[in-house]
């Protein structure tokens, strides 16, 4: 059973790994009949993000994206179920029972998922992806002596249950600052803002459990969370993926990388 796809270059030239959490869509066939299937597949999926980062790879970077929904497990989500906000928005948890409007998934609408289920599935797809993840940055680091984890997600422009207002173009998540150091996470936010685009840090999203637990400055290992609002990539109803607006985007990401590869050549 594939649990994660794997997308390496040619070469090995870059100290940036990507990861990709939420572009998954693959339900366990023992899992598929419990869900409601007029919500499959799932609105939440970070739709076509591993199409849009598809270009990493000539850039000499690795990439890792997950293959299963993230209704069968989140794996951005605190594995102890830790909420990441405690601000009143709708939190999914790590293996969610409604979606990001506070309703219910399955079938006999329950209110969450059995422990021993969630300790199965976190055994079968959680685990393994972190692990993953860990050892790409450990194949980075030795080679480079440092490594920058860049997690990649998507997300409707507005999603009422989460924020009362629009998201910003981008939102640029450093844990408040501790999961990268400040001149990396400062040259990310400026070339993401160079075009003109709205660019936050930290707000209204900060970084998951990804960026929380494998951005470590102390070791050289860095990571930053980058939010996009699906229309800067998607046509304006964020069903369809418009080569137009997704080919601008990845200019800019390129340029987002390459500018970061020479500061982390340099730190």
């Amino acid at each position: 059973m594939e649990i994660y796809k794997i997308t390496l270059p040619a070469q090995l030239t870059s100290p940036i790994v990507l990861s990709i959490p939420h572009c998954g869509t693959a339900f366990p066939e023992e899992l598929v009949q419990e869900f409601k299937e007029e919500l499959l597949p799932p609105d939440d999926t970070d739709w076509f993000v591993d199409q849009l980062y598809r270009f990493a790879n000539d850039l000499g970077m690795m990439t890792i994206s997950a293959v299963h929904s993230r209704w069968v497990i989140d794996l951005n989500r605190n594995p102890e179920n830790i909420p990441l906000y405690n601000d009143g928005r709708v939190i999914t948890s790590l293996c969610t029972s409604t979606d990001f409007s506070g309703s219910p998934i399955y079938k006999d609408e329950r209110k969450s998922v059995d422990p021993i289920e969630m300790y199965r599935r976190k055994s079968l797809y959680f685990d393994p992806y972190h692990q993953k993840v860990q050892e790409l940055l450990n194949i980075t680091k030795a080679q480079f002596g440092k490594a920058l984890l860049w997690d990649c997600h998507s997300i409707r422009r507005h999603v009422p249950a989460i924020a009362e207002h629009p998201f910003p173009d981008l939102v640029l998540g450093s844990v408040d600052g501790s999961s990268a150091a400040p001149e990396l996470t400062a040259l990310a936010a400026a070339v993401l803002a160079s075009t003109g685009l709205n660019v936050q840090e930290n707000h209204p999203f900060k970084g998951g459990y990804i960026t929380r637990s494998f951005g470590k400055p102390g070791e050289g290992q860095y990571a930053l969370q980058l939010e996009m609002s699906k229309d800067k990539y998607m046509d304006d109803a964020e069903t369809s993926y418009s080569e137009s607006r997704a080919a601008e985007m990845q200019q800019l990401l390129r340029e987002a990388f390459i500018a970061l590869n020479r500061e982390l050549d340099n730190h």
